[in-house]
């Protein structure tokens, strides 16, 4: 079984972003488990004083998680161009250790629009040697209410999308 990692950038309640690794974890492949990490909103700020025995629980969770994952996938918001800023603290507290490298991260995005933020989300990911699966899956959510998310989420052309997505994502950790 491949254990995936999923992690939404988004802290929103109704956020598309969340919604969107939810029906990942939904709608996984058979062979695949998607794991939502939903500690985004409880971790301390990074400090590099609090790296080894000093590391606060919840990164420590987060640090564990991302170290047992065989990938991780990552939707991520764009506000004002750029990543969340929980977001890029969770990654802060993976910088120092051993949990990104040659990791397999695949991105996805809820918003067609947000092209600042893929690029810097990638960026921040090559530095920290995660290995980016770039052809990852786009299903255009920005703008809409949660009934009408959900139901985007369960066409069945999203969900063949979802699937093939994750199953591309699987071959490229398994030719790793």
């Amino acid at each position: 079984m491949l254990n995936l990692l999923a992690i939404s950038g988004s802290l929103r309640a109704a956020s598309t972003n969340s919604a969107l690794v939810a029906a990942l974890a939904r709608n996984a492949p058979a062979g695949c488990q998607v794991t939502i990490y939903d500690g985004l909103g409880r971790l301390p700020i990074f400090n590099p004083d609090d790296e080894g025995e000093r590391t606060p629980h919840e990164a420590a969770k987060l640090i564990d998680a991302v170290t047992g994952a065989d990938g991780v996938i990552v939707s991520c918001p764009e506000y004002a161009h750029g990543v969340p800023g929980g977001l890029k603290n969770a990654l802060d507290w993976l910088v120092s250790r051993d949990a990104a490298v040659a990791k397999p991260a695949m991105p996805v995005h809820a918003s067609p629009r947000s092209l600042f933020a893929r690029a810097a989300l990638a960026e921040i990911m090559r530095t920290m040697s995660f290995a980016l699966y770039e052809d990852g899956l786009e299903i255009a959510l920005l703008g809409k209410k949660p009934p009408e998310v959900e139901a985007l989420l369960a066409e069945p052309g999203n969900v063949l999308g979802m699937r093939n997505a994750l199953s591309a994502f699987a071959d490229f950790i398994a030719s790793r």
